[in-house]
């Protein structure tokens, strides 16, 4: 069969004016901006070139790379003869032959009037569509029937079957010649619409990387933001609604294909004005009451400021003796029994950060060590003066700032916490009761500043037991710190909530979709919701998002789409429990893993000057490459070079953002970036425009390389012909993983069979026998994967290095079956982390099953952090070892069978 062959080469983007200026003035004054957009893509205009002026009333001869050259008007016109005629009246003769054998049978069309000219319309375009066949001289062409109608046959045919039985073999018999001719021109190549149109109409990539990467502006970036902290937009309020409805507007903007909200009704918490207070109230001479909410974070006219409260906190009243307990960790829990000090029914006074970042685990160890209640307050000693100036002198947080935030456990159970494991529609019928849900803590709590930790603390002196050096904290005038116990003065905790089980949440998401694959996707998201006014977080990741999808939107406007479908996702509910992204992935997960090749996410884009990702190693390789053609503002260094000088690695991914579902459950490979540095107001009032543009980011440089950074990662996920991952480089970070498991176990004290592997192993194990000792934990499955898996990814990606080979050698031109075969690879390199997806009954991390991918995963007990096959680790920390090998064994097959998977 002939194979037609499209070659890969590039145009340049011209400049707008280039773009329009062949359009005639007239055309142009009568459409609309928008119209000219669309107008522009469907002529060419960009794609194809335009011309650039007029001498002596000669047109100019268009410049093209090589030998490219646009089709002319003419061309186009006689290249379309075969289309419906006006009049159709070349084939008057045969046409009214049909007709009258068509009115013996009996099918005129209900519409005769109508029917006449398509019947003449569509015996023109089929003998010209003929006639360019036999021009054509297949191999295949005698096989083409012959349509000639004689009336005769049609007739003795009649009196066999019957008219109405004729009509259907009739019908039966031309619609099966026109799939099989149909089918034959496809396989042959004759009419390859989508590789032309793929192939034909692309910009040279770097001068589109050029385009990306010149055209973010950090000024439209700032008025981003400035819009979006204007006022609290907390998750499920009308200010994030109203939020919505402008990013919304933004994508429109963007000339994006398809844009829409989506809604889904999940559960809610609110603080009660006159519902919220922490108060000594024994002895009554200690008596004292805490101010709770923050000053105006905003200088000039004061602005409505959210609450201080915790998201998805219990609501409750409770009274019990103070105990301090440092940063609430179970060790800091376990350590206070050991000292003696009786938690039962005490409120607990625990502060940020520490050897507990996950305020939602500082409340359960609250909860299980026995405490009735739970306070959180911010030390300065991590974010505050001892650190350096405060605001608004400097970057820490006030005295009276409070960190507010979500306390259902992220790392058990993501999204909404009365519908695990399937999406919150409105009609769901099958949530469950708050009381059911394990994410929701059984004890009330509350968030203060050190401001009012500073009597609490004071008021501990003489009680219990005096702290050891490392719990003590940086607030002032303390003096001796203690631990407080049955002795300590009483305090009273009341936290009554508005609870919504049914709050009404909006994702907005806007598409551009692409030309040679549309159905697969990259999803780019941040969230939207935030504590108060968030312009660290989410309002820099937000602004940079919208200012990304203007970038693509001049793209769009120039004729350009990528190769694959590209989703923009601006999430609500982020804040309580990462639900919007959640809900978005159960509704759409059978899609998302079929065809969803990866997903882009920046939550805080810039609080400080340094780089850092988190993500699937598959991104390493095209990360890096990004990094070196990108500088930080202020030493002009290429962040490449930062990020070697300062040793920074590819962190894993934990459960922090909005990745989490897209990883987890969907198994897409998904990366998380920003530039992260020093403490700053997270989660105050005072995490505000005036904080980011003196102190966070002024005249937001940082903000504008993050979306370049961000930009090139989207076009060349979107935009190669092969997706630039990195089999290889995940091949080698599992054989760490694999190694720092062993680690972690010998730490553990488990009982571990020497593998091959390791040091202490003697050269040959070849004749190894299966474990049969319950007491005894055998890591070998886990190293003979991860060395399947390396073999594999280098034979896999050979094949990349031979279709490169084969286009330079062939001029840069692609078959239809070597483009078959490409996009057929990258499924294979994206299916890899599906296939990583224990998705049997029962599958998924035990007792946390909504997380399925048996490499990354949160930890149980460091939600923040990741923690490398978690299903393996939970059952080391249970001390199972039955269980453990049961897991390791489990998934080692399920690591095999991807790795086979790439090259099958």
């Amino acid at each position: 069969m002939g194979d037609e062959k499209s070659k890969y080469e590039f145009l340049p983007i011209p400049s707008y004016e280039e773009a329009t200026s062949s359009r005639p003035a007239s055309s142009q004054s009568r459409l609309g901006p928008e119209e000219v957009s669309d107008d522009a893509e469907r002529q060419g205009l960009l794609s194809h070139g335009s011309a650039q002026g007029q001498g002596q009333g000669q047109p100019q001869e268009p410049r093209y790379p090589g030998n490219y050259r646009p089709p002319t008007v003419e061309s186009v016109r006689s290249s379309s003869d075969f289309l419906p005629s006006s009049n159709g009246s070349s084939a008057r003769g045969s046409t009214e032959d049909l007709r009258r054998e068509l009115e013996q049978m009996d099918v005129e069309e209900p519409d005769q009037s109508s029917a006449s000219s398509s019947r003449s319309s569509f015996t023109k375009r089929f003998t010209d569509f003929r006639k360019t066949l036999s021009s054509i001289r297949l191999p295949f062409s005698k096989y083409i029937p012959n349509f000639n109608f004689r009336p005769r046959f049609v007739k003795d045919l009649f009196s066999q079957l019957g008219q109405q039985h004729c009509i259907i073999i009739l019908r039966m018999v031309g619609l099966f010649i026109v799939v099989g001719i149909i089918y034959a021109l496809l396989v042959s190549d004759v009419f390859n619409f989508s590789r032309r149109i793929n192939i034909g109409q692309m910009y040279e990539p770097e001068s589109v990387r050029i385009f990306v990467q010149s055209h973010i502006n950090e000024s439209y970036i700032a008025e981003n933001l400035e819009m979006m902290t204007n006022f609290p937009h907390v998750a499920g309020t009308e200010g994030n609604y109203v939020l919505a409805q402008w990013v919304e507007d933004k994508f429109r903007a963007g000339l994006m294909d398809d844009v829409m909200m989506e809604k889904f009704d999940v559960y809610l918490n609110y603080p009660k004005e006159d519902g919220r207070r922490i108060a000594i109230v024994d002895p009554p001479e200690l008596a004292w009451e805490a101010k709770i909410d923050e000053e105006q974070a905003y200088r000039g006219p004061p602005r409505e400021q959210s609450l201080v409260f915790h998201g998805h906190s219990k609501s409750g009243n409770v009274t019990g003796p103070l105990v301090y307990a440092n940063y609430g960790s179970r060790e800091d829990f376990k350590a206070l029994s050991d000292m003696g000090v009786d938690l039962k029914g005490s409120i607990v006074l625990v502060r940020y950060y520490g050897t507990q970042s996950d305020r939602a685990l500082k409340i359960k160890a609250a909860e299980l060590a026995g405490a009735a209640g739970c306070i959180i307050y911010s030390d300065p000693a991590e974010d505050g003066f001892v650190q350096g100036p405060e605001w608004p002198q400097g970057r820490y947080m006030p005295s009276d700032g409070v960190q507010r935030g979500g306390v259902s456990m992220m790392s058990w159970v993501v999204g909404d916490v009365l519908s695990p494991g399937f999406a919150s529609l409105p009609e769901e019928k099958r949530r469950i009761s708050p009381e059911e849900s394990t994410a929701l803590p059984k004890i009330p709590s509350m968030p203060i500043a050190w401001r009012d930790a500073q009597p609490l603390l004071k008021a501990l002196r003489g009680h219990g037991k005096k702290v050891p050096k490392r719990w003590v904290g940086g607030v002032p005038e303390v003096g001796e710190w203690w631990s407080g116990g049955p002795s300590a003065p009483k305090v009273n905790l009341q936290n009554i909530q508005d609870e919504v089980e049914r709050q009404p949440i909006y994702n907005v998401i806007g598409r551009i979709v692409g030309v040679e694959q549309s159905e697969k996707k990259i999803v780019i998201g941040s969230h939207r919701d935030a504590w108060c006014f968030g312009a660290a977080d989410p309002g820099s990741g937000t602004a940079v998002l919208l200012e990304v999808a203007r970038v693509f939107g001049e793209l769009r406007a120039h004729g350009w789409r990528p190769l694959r479908t590209i989703e923009f996702a601006s999430w609500d509910g982020e804040e309580y429990n990462l639900i919007g992204s959640t809900e978005h992935v159960e509704n759409e997960v059978d899609d998302l893993r079929r065809n969803g090749f990866a997903y882009l996410n920046v939550d805080v884009a810039v609080s400080g000057n340094k780089f850092r990702a988190s993500a699937s190693p598959l991104f390493e390789r095209i990360l890096l490459r990004i990094l070196k053609r990108t500088s930080d503002p202020v030493t002009d260094e290429t962040l490449r070079s930062l990020w070697d000088k300062q040793g920074s690695k590819l962190e894993g991914l934990g459960a922090g953002s909005d990745y989490v579902s897209f990883q987890d459950i969907a198994g897409m490979s998904s990366i998380d970036i920003g530039f992260t540095g020093e403490p700053y107001p997270y989660h105050s009032c005072y995490d505000n425009f005036d904080w980011m543009s003196k102190i966070g980011d002024p005249g937001f440089q940082y903000h504008r390389v993050l979306g370049e950074v961000w930009a090139l990662l989207l076009l060349e996920l979107s935009d190669s012909p092969i997706l630039p991952f990195d089999m290889e480089a995940y091949a080698s970070a599992v054989t760490k993983y694999v190694r720092d498991l062993e680690k972690y176990s010998k730490s553990k004290d488990v009982p571990l069979l020497h593998s091959r592997a390791s040091p202490e192993a003697p050269e040959d194990n070849s004749d190894r026998k299966p474990n049969n000792n319950p007491n005894v934990v055998n890591m070998q499955p886990l190293h003979d994967a991860a060395k399947a898996f390396r073999e594999n990814a280098a034979l896999f990606h050979q094949w990349g290095r031979n279709w490169n080979e084969t286009l330079s050698a062939s001029g840069g031109y692609e078959s239809n079956v070597m483009a078959i075969k490409r996009m057929s690879h990258n499924s294979h390199m994206t299916y890899f982390e599906t296939h990583l997806l224990d998705l049997e009954d029962g599958g998924g991390v035990p007792n946390r099953t909504q997380f399925k991918h048996v490499i990354f995963g949160p930890q149980a007990w460091s939600g923040y952090d990741e923690a490398f096959f978690p299903a393996i680790r939970d059952a080391i920390d249970s001390g199972n070892w039955v269980e453990t090998q049961r897991w390791i064994d489990r998934v080692s097959k399920i690591l095999n069978d991807a790795s086979r998977g790439l090259n099958t």
